[in-house]
């Protein structure tokens, strides 16, 4: 192979061993759809190994951090039962998770500007910034690996993911 033909051919990962690997065990495998959901797999996954070391440098557990990020998404201010859908979880579980969090000074419960007898949750600004620090390693982590492509591919990868996801929701019942 010419030195030219080696510079057009794409790197090689470690999918492509895997699917070089499969192939002769299955035959009507078709190598790009198995390419394609490896790596999305080990994509997420190298993600996944990011967020839960900053879950662990930042001193918060998972189900913590979703709670915050759920806040967060609400504009630091939710009820109860806002953030029980939020999360899809029962009501009444989600209680436990934000004593925790009240006692570890991450949220505070405030009387509801729109029913008295009911409390508002509200990020602190510890949990905020506890709940940042952990997003910024992430962020900077998804920047990294995105910034392999440029801005109109990232929007091509986007919109194919969406439509696959789209797929996966029909079937799902989800839409």
């Amino acid at each position: 192979m010419s030195a030219q033909d080696q510079a057009r051919e794409p790197a090689r990962d470690r999918t492509d061993e895997h699917v070089e690997r499969w192939l002769p065990v299955l035959p009507d495998l078709d190598p790009d759809i198995e390419g394609a959901v490896t790596r999305m797999k080990m994509i997420a996954h190298h993600l996944r190994r990011f967020r839960d070391q900053s879950l662990v440098d930042h001193d918060l557990q998972r189900h913590e951090f979703e709670t915050l990020h759920a806040l967060a998404g609400r504009g630091g201010r939710a009820s109860p039962s806002e953030l029980a859908h939020d999360l899809d979880m029962a009501p009444a579980s989600i209680t436990g998770r934000l004593d925790t969090l009240a006692h570890r000074g991450f949220v505070r419960r405030t009387p509801s500007a729109k029913d008295r007898r009911r409390v508002d949750i509200e990020l602190t600004d510890d949990g905020r910034a506890t709940w940042l620090g952990s997003m910024d390693v992430l962020g900077h982590e998804e920047y990294r690996l995105l910034g392999a492509l440029d801005a109109d591919e990232r929007r091509t990868l986007s919109d194919l993911l969406r439509r696959i996801l789209l797929a996966a929701e029909d079937v799902q019942g989800l839409r």
